[in-house]
């Protein structure tokens, strides 16, 4: 048997050439089999793993050194301090989105029992996150996915939200025409499909269909921007996130379908993230 600190100086080891987060990751699949907090192996460094657990970790470890995501491993990703279930069905919900959440939450601030939408939904983090904080609200959340739309339900389940209903849709091809939103909320695929960055890192595992759009990344972008404007109520507003060199590609988009007082807002980095537009009849 060997104990919590050297199984971890091993696995660092091992990591180093395949992740840049070689000690993290380590903790975090250890923390996993152990089904304890990192504060537990700070506590314990001298602990004794037992076989079974030697064998899982370092079968987690070699699937990591094949850069396999640890979310994936784990089958879990935290999303504004929520733990949401994943697998690769879905995407990895990635602290960058969660400038939507705060986005959506100062523009309905003022409005009452707000009715949402969250487009391409994938594990529900977005639309399960604004149905916890704002519980007088009423969201649709779709996917094309009904994989992805399985672990959006399982996941609203887990956080007990009942104020959302999952549709499987394109876009908006399920939705009826009379229906109204103060806020429409995406992050669609925007990855051109010549991007040398599929070939790196964790998006080398995630689901092809919710990362890559043809016209270089954003005709999803487009057709949301096209069809939302029949969907939003006087003055709401259009939320889509996208990638940090999209900024002005998508800004164009927008102005061409004549949203008002359209806006891109950056992210913790200081990246150009979120696109929003007013759409005003």
């Amino acid at each position: 048997m060997t104990n919590i600190a050297s199984s971890l100086a091993s696995a660092t080891e091992l990591l180093t050439q395949s992740s840049e987060s070689a000690h993290l990751d380590a903790e975090v699949l250890l923390c996993h089999v152990l089904d304890k907090p990192r504060s537990h192996l700070r506590a314990w460094p001298e602990k004794e793993l037992l076989t079974k657990q030697c064998t899982l970790f370092n079968n987690l470890v070699q699937q990591r050194q094949q850069g396999h995501p640890v979310a994936y491993l784990t089958g879990s990703r935290e999303f504004w301090s929520r733990d949401f279930e994943v697998n690769s069905d879905v995407l990895i919900p990635r602290p960058d989105t969660e400038l939507l959440i705060e986005l959506s939450l100062d523009l309905l601030s003022n409005i009452t029992n707000p009715q949402l939408i969250d487009l391409g939904t994938g594990s529900g983090a977005i639309a399960i996150t604004l149905a916890a904080e704002r519980t007088d609200s009423t969201i649709i959340a779709t996917d094309l996915s009904n994989k992805a739309l399985n672990m959006a339900q399982k996941n609203a389940k887990k956080h007990q939200v009942n104020n959302i209903q999952f549709l499987q849709s394109n876009w908006f091809s399920q939705i009826t025409e009379d229906s109204q939103f103060d806020l429409i909320i995406s992050n669609p695929p925007y990855i051109d499909g010549n991007d040398p960055h599929l070939s790196q890192g964790d998006v080398r595992f995630e689901p092809e269909s919710a990362l890559i759009a043809d016209n270089l990344g954003l005709k999803d972008i487009q057709t949301l921007c096209d069809q939302a404007r029949q969907f939003l109520k006087p003055n709401a507003v259009l939320l889509i996130e996208h990638g940090c060199d999209q900024k002005s590609a998508v800004q164009t988009i927008f102005n061409a379908f004549n949203y008002r007082h359209v806006k891109n807002h950056t992210d913790l980095s200081g990246n150009p993230r979120v696109t929003s537009g007013q759409w005003t009849p």
